[in-house]
């Protein structure tokens, strides 16, 4: 989500853009670029649409305190810029929460207790597809 990638996918002249940087964030950076980053996108593109996604569970969030206070913070920060942008006008973004992406056994979708594996990334398809072809159509 930093700038000089925001101006760069902006360059792009995609069908729709999913924006799925949480995991590597933190909230703070969340807060400080994810409103940027759809603003030049959309200043570039004004109908194609954008997909923010939530930060996925770690699978071991469970039993471990900072990772699941991550998360949570990851997701928040997510939400309060998803807000302040529908808030402003913004349009034809669209937002995944992190319950739809890997399933109730979400530890089977990890190969690391982090990254999806095969099951993980077919989940993943599974939730952005969707919501992709109601913006598309």
């Amino acid at each position: 989500m930093e700038p000089e990638v925001a101006s760069l996918l902006a360059e792009l002249d995609a069908a729709a853009y999913v924006i799925d940087c949480a995991p590597n964030m933190n909230g703070a950076q969340i807060l400080e670029r994810a409103g940027h980053l759809v603003r030049t996108i959309r200043g570039a593109r004004p109908s194609a649409p954008i997909v923010l996604v939530e930060d996925r569970r770690y699978g071991y969030a469970w039993v471990q305190d900072s990772a699941r206070q991550r998360n949570e913070g990851n997701r928040e920060a997510l939400r309060t810029v998803f807000a302040e942008l529908r808030e402003s006008g913004v349009t034809d973004l669209a937002y995944i929460e992190s319950e739809r992406l890997l399933g109730s056994d979400y530890e089977e979708a990890m190969t690391d207790g982090s990254h999806p594996n095969d099951m993980g990334m077919t989940r993943y398809a599974d939730a952005v597809t969707p919501v992709l072809r109601d913006l598309l159509e």
